[in-house]
């Protein structure tokens, strides 16, 4: 049974998608800080990268981002991986991958997804993350398709330039492009995230589900109605993950890095933000 509300079986006229957010949705810990370590051992970041990240990853477990915000995190990601060669980038995650990449997935969120396919239900999992990464995570827990941030490369080296960054607004793009080719009416579908950055692909959706959700996502939960799940039983399915193509695995890292960029820079972002507070005190 599915739990968030009730829906017909999807039909050749009215098919139907659910679309699931994946760190701390569908898998109990971030893939974003997972390569921080091997690409600091490689010199591909320095060691204030990888403390940045750390950081910022915490701090955003604890609260969204505004658009202000993302558009200086997308700024940031562009400037980091610029130059990164593939080559590497494959080398480092072909010797890492299997020790990193071991996603612990909720069994909650397994069931909802098998769920929703017995309701005849597409599943899509769509995720900040590299595309390459996205793809074997979601095959693995039995999703239809899925989407990712998508990077550029050319003459062998990552350009820092981002084909489709997919986060906040943009998952609605996807969604709504995804909708459109494939027949779903959004009023029929649902959506599941933890965080208030996916506010408005839940909005977009006749179902919408907090899962796990931050404090502002649980506020505009309980304001709106919102049924709100908690998801605490993660099951390691490493013997169930694909061994990617070294490409593959290349263009994950970097999608990854592309994440851990974003986290660099909110850590900036913030520290901004303390320094301007504490001026503007010390001015009153």
């Amino acid at each position: 049974m599915i739990v968030p509300g009730e829906s017909g079986r999807k039909t050749a006229e009215n098919r139907v998608a659910a679309f699931f957010d994946l760190d701390k949705t569908v898998i109990a810990k971030s893939s974003t800080l997972a390569f921080s370590r091997p690409f600091f051992q490689e010199g591909l970041i320095n060691r204030r990268a990888v403390l940045k990240s750390a950081y910022a990853q915490f701090m955003f477990m604890l609260a969204g981002a505004d658009a202000d915000q993302t558009e200086r995190m997308r700024e940031h990601l562009t400037s980091l991986c610029t130059g990164w060669d593939v080559e590497q980038v494959r080398a480092i995650v072909d010797e890492t991958l299997h020790d990193i990449v071991n996603p612990l997935v909720y069994a909650e969120a397994a069931e909802l997804i098998s769920d929703h396919k017995t309701e005849g239900h597409d599943v899509i999992v769509v995720s900040a993350s590299g595309a390459e990464i996205v793809q074997p995570i979601a095959e693995m827990v039995g999703a239809t398709q899925s989407v990712g941030t998508r990077m550029v490369a050319a003459e062998g080296r990552y350009t820092g330039e981002v084909d489709f960054y997919c986060y906040g607004e943009n998952k609605v793009v996807a969604a709504r492009e995804l909708a459109q080719a494939n027949g779903y009416d959004l009023a029929d579908c649902y959506a599941y995230s933890d965080s208030i950055t996916d506010l408005p692909l839940l909005e977009a959706v006749g179902h919408p589900t907090a899962v796990n959700p931050d404090r502002s996502l649980r506020k505009v939960a309980a304001q709106r109605g919102w049924p709100v799940l908690t998801f605490s039983d993660p099951v390691s399915l490493r013997s169930r993950i694909p061994s990617p193509s070294g490409t593959a695995v290349a263009a994950a890292a970097v999608g990854l890095g592309v994440v851990a960029a974003a986290g660099v820079a909110f850590y900036g972002i913030r520290r901004h933000q303390r320094r301007s507070k504490g001026q503007e005190e010390q001015g009153d």
